[in-house]
């Protein structure tokens, strides 16, 4: 079975929605996906050297400056593995990451066309040629439940302080994508355009719910 590696380099110390959904949609199309969060420990050696297909997951700025960092690493330890980039901030700098090693970026809802474009290149693994590459997507999809419970245990991330100095364990969820205004300042107007994507309730609860068997005591709505 084919190998996948999906890695998050920052999160602003929460677990990462966008890892953890991508996983769900790859595992649901028979995908064997493993998640590393570069935030708490670096992807092992071996986990990508022996990776068939390795994304990483960019929602935002930091995070797409600490991929460039790894990306020499990455393509130094698999040098035949495609590197696909996938979050709002991948097509923003498609020709940057690309020039640093990336194959292929997809943003806005990225999930199906990375399961398509997964399907594509593992079903052909000599042939890079995919009409799915460097697309922003704007289609409403079939959100599934994260996968929580491939990411590190939520010890990891940030914890909510309480006024009296006590912590509980926070978790993360995403309720909607995108955004209808058109702030001229703001990342999201360059992908959406003023376009509002809601993630299914039934999803979201269930997202949480998951985290809360993981231990969380407090989600935060992003």
């Amino acid at each position: 079975m084919s190998k996948i590696v999906l890695i998050s380099t920052y999160e602003l110390g929460r677990p990462p929605f966008g890892l953890a959904s991508a996983a769900a949609q790859l595992q649901h199309a028979g995908f064997a996906v493993q998640l590393v969060d570069a935030a708490i420990h670096p992807p092992p050696d071996k986990l990508v050297a022996e990776a068939d297909l390795i994304g990483l997951y960019l929602p935002m700025h930091t995070a797409t400056r600490l991929a460039l960092a790894l990306l020499p690493r990455l393509r130094s330890l698999n040098p035949q593995a495609p590197i696909v980039a996938f979050g709002l901030y991948a097509p923003l700098n498609a020709r940057w990451l690309q020039e640093q090693g990336v194959s292929y970026c997809i943003g806005g809802e990225f999930e199906s066309r990375l399961v398509e474009l997964a399907s594509a290149l593992l079903a052909s693994p000599g042939d890079r040629k995919t009409t799915v590459a460097n697309q922003v997507v704007l289609d409403r999809i079939p959100f599934l439940p994260p996968k929580r419970d491939l990411l590190p245990p939520l010890e990891n991330y940030a914890r909510l302080v309480l006024p009296d100095g006590s912590q509980r364990l926070a978790g993360y969820t995403e309720a909607s994508r995108g955004c209808k205004h058109h702030c001229r300042h703001c990342p999201v107007v360059p992908v959406y355009g003023g376009r509002f994507r809601v993630v299914p309730v039934e999803v979201v609860l269930e997202d949480v719910a998951a985290q809360v068997a993981l231990g969380a005591q407090h989600i935060t709505f992003g």
